[in-house]
């Protein structure tokens, strides 16, 4: 099974979990936006959808599920969202797509995050895929020399700004062996937004696509 197919498929499991009438939070990219698709076949059942990015909030339009603003929803039942890499424990790293921040508010409102991804992204450490973090940009040298410090190697993710107006670094060759902690010490760097790392609050459910159907750790 393609990996497409094994996203597909995760996407599809998470419909088990969208209750009726509810409003759920939407994540960002492709993993997420299988499951917008497969959510927009059973829209009438929800309220609408609170989005992580305005290329999350531009598919929901596009599919016509109603857009809400989370301040006005407040505590939200559901969030979904995909992840770069995911541990059995349900740490997980995220921000490839560089929404890493309103992904984590989000999950935060929620009482339940849902994470679906395939079956690659499960790994027994958290770190061989570059760890992004959202900083404001007059902090750029400032941050990258405290990566520098853990032995990370930072790398400006050139041409590209966040929603928020800010730049990303990623960190390559992080080790990273207790997610919590790191999580912890880096969002603790002054200019740093937020950090690819959802280990704090991590995943509640992770369904993973495999050529054997779908996978739940809890």
């Amino acid at each position: 099974m393609s990996a497409g197919a094994k996203k597909k498929a995760a996407a599809q499991a998470a419909l088990d979990y969208v209750e009726s009438g509810g409003v759920i939070g939407v994540g960002t990219g492709s993993t997420a936006e299988c499951f917008i698709d497969c959510l927009a076949k059973v829209k009438g059942k929800i309220d609408g959808a609170v989005a992580s990015s305005e290329a999350s909030a531009a598919r929901l339009r596009e599919r016509g599920i109603a857009l809400l603003d989370l301040n006005q929803t407040g505590a939200l039942p559901l969030y979904v969202d995909g992840a770069d890499e995911a541990t059995r424990h349900l740490h997980l790293l995220k921000g490839g797509g560089g929404a890493l921040t309103r992904e984590k508010i989000i999950a935060e409102a929620s009482e339940t995050f849902v994470c679906i991804a395939d079956d690659s992204k499960l790994v027994e450490t958290l770190g061989a895929f570059p760890l992004p973090l959202e900083v404001i940009p007059m902090a750029s040298g400032l941050v990258g020399r405290a990566l520098a410090a853990l032995g990370a190697q930072p790398e400006l993710r050139a041409g590209f700004t966040t929603d928020n107006g800010n730049i990303i670094l990623d960190a390559r060759n992080l080790k990273i062996e207790d997610p919590a902690e790191m999580e912890r010490r880096l969002n603790c760097i002054p200019g740093v937004v937020t950090v690819g790392l959802f280990a704090l609050r991590g995943a509640d459910v992770l369904l993973l696509g495999g050529d054997d159907g779908v996978k739940t750790l809890r």
